[in-house]
């Protein structure tokens, strides 16, 4: 473990140590994620800098990490890299395959200096196949794996689901998941690999239940006709009197008989299972909740196992009272923004720092990793 040096933290991974080179989307958040557990990220920020529609300030990713400004264009710019490779255990970086090769800082030339170091590769088409080297962003990954296809209703084009579903779920997750375990394998055996984190083998895993019902006969290949898209009256999304939204997942024959007590509906009890009903069904739920606000619905299910909730903006959700009670959002330098998760008992996490500013921590990292050479650089 690289630990001499590194300052004090929070969380089970205090004492790793991340270089993570600047890019855009599931890598920062990757990054952030194993900064919010503890690890001591040092992102290498380009000259200018990098970012997509948000100032250094506000990015969120950046936070708990600390930044260097190094060119790795310039003649010392992939050495000065090289000697936080040596004292690091993971790198991140998410170029497209062959960059990190052609900037001196590719594999071979990081476990040249670091036979156990894990490399993290995070691209959306991966390191090959025939769309390896070609441009992408999330909303087309997410296109060719059949998940972009399941959501929104049929009759409508798919729902675009932010970039949730692929950058972050079926990219940054799994590459926290990959390089942990082989940090893993590596403090077990000595030996760093490369983990390639494509947001298409991601994304195509996380609807491994769907493939199961798919061949079972138990899921029709087509949006809103399905038990988990839409396509049940009892799972799903309706509209209140105020213009704004319920969500409804009363999937168990417990928790529907509640909602539909709670609904006002009792001619309907047994309408659960009858499919040719569920038109019928879906009608008069919808009339129901038009009947009266978001609020009232809310208060109205409160205590309930109905499995009905509010739909909340970003901006109402952590005022939300479980969420408030539990934490889950925290306020950081003025930022509301989520609380790390998951939650350990025995070594909690907390936002220690805002988003890292370029450049800002250079002389603290020199430093601590022991690499003055980096206060040659750019500052």
């Amino acid at each position: 473990m690289a630990t001499a040096g590194t300052p004090p933290g929070q969380g089970p991974l205090t004492g790793v140590r991340v270089v993570e080179l600047a890019g855009i989307g599931p890598g920062p958040f990757a990054a952030m994620l194993l900064a919010d557990l503890g690890a001591d990220v040092v992102r290498v920020d380009r000259p200018g800098g990098v970012g997509l529609a948000i100032t250094p300030e506000f990015d969120v990713t950046n936070r708990n990490k600390r930044s260097v400004v190094v060119d790795l264009k310039a003649p010392d710019g992939p050495a000065r890299v090289l000697d936080l490779v040596e004292r690091a255990d993971i790198l991140v970086e998410g170029y497209r395959p062959g960059v990190a090769e052609r900037l001196g800082v590719g594999p071979e030339a990081c476990h040249a200096r670091n036979p156990g170091l894990v490399y993290g590769r995070m691209t959306g088409w991966g390191q090959d196949g025939p769309l390896a080297p070609r441009a992408g962003h999330d909303i087309a990954y997410i296109a060719v794996t059949g998940t972009l296809g399941l959501i929104g209703e049929p009759d409508r084009p798919p729902a675009v689901p932010a970039n949730l579903l692929g950058d972050y779920a079926g990219g940054s997750l799994y590459l926290v998941v990959g390089v942990l375990a082989a940090l893993h394998h590596a403090r077990a055996g000595g030996t760093g690999q490369v983990v390639d984190a494509a947001i298409v083998d991601g994304t195509s895993h996380l609807s491994a239940m769907l493939h199961g019902m798919l061949a079972a006969g138990g899921w029709q290949d087509r949006r809103g006709a399905n038990l988990l898209d839409g396509g049940c009256p009892y799972y799903g999304t309706y509209e209140t009197a105020d213009g704004r939204y319920m969500a409804v997942g009363a999937l168990e024959p417990q928790f529907y008989q509640e909602f539909v007590t709670v609904l006002g509906l009792p001619e309907h009890a047994d309408d659960r299972k009858d499919w040719t009903r569920w038109g019928e069904l879906r009608e008069a739920v919808a009339a129901r909740f038009k009947s009266r606000t978001r609020d009232e619905w809310t208060a109205l299910f409160q205590g309930t196992d109905a499995c009905v909730a509010p739909v909340l903006s970003l901006r109402e959700a952590p005022g939300h009272p479980h969420l408030a009670a539990r934490g889950s959002f925290t306020d950081h330098g003025g930022i509301t923004q989520p609380a790390p998760a998951p939650r350990f008992s025995a070594t909690p996490t907390a936002v220690r720092t805002g988003p890292a500013r370029p450049g800002a921590d250079t002389a603290g990292v020199a430093r601590d990793w022991d690499v003055p050479d980096l206060l040659k650089g750019p500052a």
